[in-house]
């Protein structure tokens, strides 16, 4: 990577995490609200996923931290953050799916799907986009803790699918009720094997803290 281009990756990598914190913890208060007061599980699970976000994005600041001040990036700081958000993969998969399972037993669904439909139109909006400029800074500076940040919110974009697509299924149909709960199940054991394979990854004595986001 040009070293002349590295400041510049952090301080974008700086902004999109503090936007990152902002944004979602704003998202999660007023989803876990409508969650309660519209009965709806997956509107619950939904907010305490943007919570999770914002602590993966709360490790990113402190992984940058050394070299925002111009220093040399700290590999065992970048192995403790890789770890901490793989641990919190592996929350949201265990999260995500205890809530579907609730949902599903329990036959549950929301009093109305439009406080689902609308969060998760906002969401989907431009959540591609800050996955893919969190991808990006990732790559240029070849961080796995970047790369698994950047992982946190492509599994919040393919949450806000499900809950999108589950919200709509149930205003045209009540009786697809499951369908969202469903989904989720199966981006739950995705989410936790992400997770397994990342402390894995952090776990190896020949770690480099490399991202591999040619994929």
């Amino acid at each position: 990577m040009n070293a002349t281009l590295q400041p510049a990756l952090v301080r974008r990598a700086h902004a999109l995490a503090w936007f990152t914190i902002l944004y979602n913890a704003v998202e999660g208060g007023v989803s876990v609200a409508f969650g309660v007061s519209e009965a709806s599980i997956a509107l619950l699970g939904f907010g305490v996923d943007s919570w999770i976000e914002v602590a993966s994005a709360a490790v990113v600041l402190w992984r940058l931290r050394g070299e925002l001040g111009g220093g040399r990036v700290d590999r065992d700081r970048e192995r403790r953050a890789t770890k901490v958000i793989a641990a919190l993969f592996v929350l949201l998969g265990v999260g995500v799916m205890v809530g579907a399972v609730v949902q599903m037993s329990g036959q549950s669904h929301p009093a109305t799907s439009v406080p689902g439909l609308v969060i998760s139109a906002l969401s989907l909006s431009f959540m591609l986009w800050l996955w893919r400029a969190k991808l990006a800074v990732a790559a240029g500076l070849d961080s796995r803790t970047l790369e698994m940040d950047a992982g946190c919110s492509r599994a919040c974009l393919q949450l806000s699918g499900v809950l999108f697509a589950g919200s709509l299924l149930y205003l045209v149909n009540p009786a697809w009720w499951w369908a969202d709960a469903s989904a989720a199940v199966i981006l739950a054991l995705l989410f936790i094997r992400e997770g397994a394979e990342g402390y894995q990854a952090a776990n190896k004595p020949e770690f480099t803290g490399g991202c591999g986001c040619g994929h």
